[in-house]
């Protein structure tokens, strides 16, 4: 990713609406739907700045990975003890068969070689383990915005399943997420592609609206995996090594 994204995490991840709600979301998820042993071992792959370890830190041991330099040494700072880099599908320094739990949240898109990545990560998991991940939905939302994230794809429901197909995994929850707030994302997507604006971060929100859209998108935590969610920014997919 470019620099300024790293940048933007690390200066918003503890406040900006989209960040504290996706965290509360996945922790739900993580609660109601992955069996975890006594003292689990958890992952994260592309842990960024480290804003979801402390989340993650909850549910049992946490060790991360994370390419980029100055961002792997934040995420060091907030993990407590090394961060290591690790490039995907390969994932060499990472033990087999270890890990209870293993993150991969907006990374996926980032890779060319996505059947290959969770093919890789399924070795990485412990008999029964799982793979919480997350991408950016609708390849028709493609924007500035992919481009500076150094995004290769957007997926839809059915090329998310076809990357987990001959992987070792078995889906057992996929889902849009994400949705409450997405016919404003779209209305305000084709208003700043009108307007120049496309890809402005919407940093300058004020504190009211920030803790409004924190609100809503927390909404989410209660109906992820209770009922069919309508088109979102995201999909959510968690699946168990076979």
């Amino acid at each position: 990713m470019e620099r300024g994204i790293y940048d933007h995490m690390a200066a918003h991840a503890g406040s900006h609406w989209w960040y504290v709600a996706r965290r509360r979301v996945l922790a739900d998820v993580i609660a109601r739907h992955v069996p975890l042993p006594p003292s689990p071992r958890l992952l994260e792959i592309g842990c960024g700045t480290g804003h979801n370890l402390g989340m993650l830190g909850q549910f049992g041991t946490v060790d991360a990975v994370e390419l980029d330099d100055d961002a792997r040494a934040l995420a060091t700072r907030a993990l407590g003890r090394a961060v290591l880099p690790a490039r995907l599908p390969d994932l060499p320094p990472l033990p087999a068969t270890s890990y209870d739990l293993i993150a991969l949240l907006d990374v996926l898109e980032h890779v060319p070689e996505d059947r290959a990545t969770l093919a890789a990560i399924a070795g990485r998991l412990a008999p029964g383990g799982s793979l919480l991940v997350t991408v950016p939905q609708h390849q028709w939302m493609w924007s500035s915005h992919d481009v500076a994230n150094h995004h290769v794809r957007r997926y839809d429901h059915a090329s998310l399943a076809a990357a987990f197909a001959g992987s070792g995994l078995k889906l057992r929850l996929l889902t849009s997420f994400n949705s409450l707030l997405f016919p404003l994302a779209v209305a305000q997507r084709l208003a700043s592609r009108l307007t120049g604006r496309e890809g402005r971060q919407d940093d300058d929100l004020s504190p009211p609206l920030n803790a409004l859209f924190r609100t809503i998108f927390s909404l989410e935590r209660h109906l992820i995996g209770r009922v069919p969610m309508p088109p979102g920014l995201s999909l959510l997919a968690l699946a168990s090594r076979q």
